[in-house]
């Protein structure tokens, strides 16, 4: 995270808002704005979590006041009406009047409220965007091999922003729009200061515009969409199984746990929630194999890292979090988890359940 020399001289003020579904990526946010204020001293960073204001009049009012001051603005992962309805309006508003407003993974309505250089999505697809939208990956059919949706989309992902480094016009803008996307999912404290630092290295407009320039952002720093996790591990991501460390030895093993966890907290750090469970486990005398996929699908955390040659290498499943976000991948993991004949416990925030042989899908 690289810092201009004369950052010290600058302190203009510049106004950053992040509004978002739930606090997992708070404490990467907080540390990447610490980095950021190192570059830029007028800078501060206003973090709003649907989960917090939803409902609540005062933390509602605070968004709202922040996003009217926003210079800045990015909105992700506003699904619910219950989330994004308490803020439309003021993104609505503010979207004009900003120097760049990025809403992504988000209800239609709050996507549509981007608008960064000459990209304004309020307006139908064309050019660039349109082309873009036809590489979408497609779901296959029931009787084709199945493969992990989130892990196609970031493979697009990926790809796209490669493809317009080169291409004039509104094509820049569109691919800051996916490098956004791509740097969110990244999730970690790089990725966020990175993130923020190329926005306003871009959009800085008036008098911020001498801003731009003094944060170095760098590419995405890319992390595995489909591995196995552990706070003993060098650099506690791998994509393959043998990494994990042995702390329960094979002789002296009472089972083995498989245990499915949320990329995005591994990636940003905030795994102070998991680190225990895994400890409290191995303290039981049972191996632990904690997995983690890309997006919401666990599908190929559980074919990859609890399955060899069609054949359960796991005693027990544990999540705390199990869900499918579409009827057609829920009817998916539902047949998955059937063909399970080991105990399986699904954690939710209210309620735990238990049962052999497959599970009722918990939402949360």
């Amino acid at each position: 995270m690289a810092v201009s020399q004369k950052s010290k001289k600058i302190a203009i003020p510049i106004r950053l808002v992040l509004v978002t579904m739930d606090t997992h990526l708070n404490s990467a946010a907080r540390r990447a704005q610490f980095q950021l204020q190192r570059a830029i001293p007028g800078l501060s960073l206003q973090i709003h979590a649907a989960s917090e204001f939803a409902g609540n009049p005062e933390l509602t009012q605070k968004a709202l006041d922040d996003i009217a001051a926003g210079d800045i603005v990015l909105a992700t992962m506003l699904f619910m009406e219950d989330h994004y309805l308490p803020v439309f309006e003021a993104l609505k508003a503010k979207r004009d009047y900003c120097d760049a407003m990025v809403c992504a993974m988000s209800a239609g309505d709050v996507v549509k409220l981007t608008k960064i250089g000459k990209l304004d999505m309020s307006k139908p697809a064309s050019g660039p965007m349109a082309i873009l939208k036809k590489l979408r990956p497609k779901a296959k059919t029931e009787g084709e091999k199945q493969t992990s949706s989130g892990a196609k989309q970031m493979k697009v992902l990926r790809l796209i922003p490669q493809i317009l480094r080169w291409v004039p016009g509104t094509a820049q803008d569109v691919r800051v729009y996916f490098l956004t996307l791509q740097y969110w999912l990244g999730g970690s404290e790089e990725n966020i200061f990175n993130l923020f630092s190329y926005l306003i290295n871009r959009y800085a407009a008036g008098p911020r515009e001498q801003l731009r320039g003094l944060a170095k952002p760098t590419d995405p720093v890319e992390y595995p969409d489909l591995g196995v996790y552990h706070p003993r591990m060098k650099n506690r991501l791998s994509e393959k199984l043998s990494d994990l460390p042995k702390v329960i030895p094979d002789a002296k093993r009472r089972g083995r746990v498989g245990l499915l966890l949320l990329r995005s907290y591994l990636v940003s750090g905030n795994s102070g929630h998991y680190d225990p469970v895994i400890a409290a486990l191995e303290a039981q005398g049972l191996q632990v194999v904690p997995a983690f996929a890309a997006g919401l699908d666990s599908r190929p955390a559980i074919d990859t890292y609890f399955m060899k040659n069609d054949q359960i290498t796991v005693d027990a499943v544990i999540s705390p979090w199990l869900v499918a976000p579409h009827t057609t991948m829920r009817r998916q993991l539902k047949r998955c988890l059937l063909n399970l004949t080991y105990p399986i416990l699904l954690h939710t925030q209210w309620s735990f359940k238990h049962c052999r042989s497959g599970v009722d899908l918990i939402e949360v």
